[in-house]
C-alpha cells in the first residue's frame, strides 16, 4: 500500500512538472508580427491649390497639412521647398523621403491627400452644366462632357477645343464629337489634366 502511495504521488508531481512546462511555453512573447506592406502606389496626379497631409513615423515634429501653392510648390521642414505639382502621391513620397535620409534614419514617410481642390477641368459654352468639375482619377473628353450634361442643340459639335497652359504656354487640341461617337479618329479624345478647359462654342 505504501509503494502504491509513493508511485501515485510521483505520478501526480511528474503531471504538475510537465503542466507548468506547457504553461511557461504558452506564456512566451510571440514575435513583434511583420510590418504592413507598401500600399499600391497611388497615380494621382497633384495640383495647385491641393490639399496634403504628410507625416513622418515616430517624428511629431515632422507632421504637417500643407496646401500646394499656385506655383505648385510647398514647404517642407528640413526638405524646404519642393515643387510638388505634376507629382505622383507616390513619387513625392519617394522624393521626400531620399530628401529626408540626410537627417532621420530610414524615415517612413505618408503622404496623402486630404482635399482635392486643385485637381480640377472646366467645361464651358454650350453644354446643359457648365462649371469647374473636380476629378479623383483619369477624365477623357467625352467623359467630361458627359459630366457636364451633354451638350446642347446649338452646340457646334465638331469645334470643340481644349485649352492647356504646359509652362506659361497656351495649347490647343481641337475636338470633333461626332467622329469620336462614331468611333474614329479616337486619339482626339485625350485624358484631361487638371486645369484643362473644355470649350464646346
Amino acid at each position: 500500500m505504501k509503494i502504491l502511495t509513493i508511485a501515485l504521488f510521483l505520478f501526480l508531481a511528474a503531471c504538475s512538472s510537465m503542466s507548468s512546462v506547457s504553461t511557461a511555453s504558452d506564456s512566451t512573447p510571440t514575435e513583434k508580427p511583420a510590418e504592413a506592406g507598401a500600399s499600391a502606389v497611388d497615380s494621382y496626379v497633384i495640383q495647385p491649390g491641393d490639399m496634403l497631409e504628410i507625416s513622418v513615423w515616430k517624428e511629431k515634429d515632422l507632421q504637417k497639412e500643407s496646401m500646394v501653392r499656385p506655383d505648385g510648390g510647398l514647404n517642407f521642414p528640413l526638405t524646404g521647398d519642393i515643387i510638388v505639382s505634376g507629382l505622383t502621391i507616390e513619387q513625392l513620397r519617394k522624393e521626400l523621403t531620399a530628401k529626408l535620409t540626410k537627417y532621420v534614419p530610414d524615415p517612413v514617410v505618408t503622404v496623402s491627400i486630404k482635399q482635392s481642390l486643385g485637381n480640377k477641368i472646366y467645361v464651358t459654352g454650350k453644354v446643359n452644366k457648365p462649371g469647374d468639375y473636380i476629378v479623383t482619377r483619369n477624365v477623357d473628353v467625352m467623359q467630361a462632357l458627359s459630366m457636364a450634361g451633354g451638350l446642347t442643340a446649338y452646340a457646334s459639335e465638331n469645334k470643340i477645343k481644349i485649352l492647356r497652359r504646359v509652362n506659361g504656354e497656351q495649347k490647343v487640341f481641337l475636338f470633333k464629337y461626332s467622329k469620336v461617337e462614331k468611333g474614329e479618329d479616337l486619339e482626339q479624345n485625350i485624358v484631361l489634366q487638371g486645369g484643362d478647359i473644355v470649350v464646346v462654342p
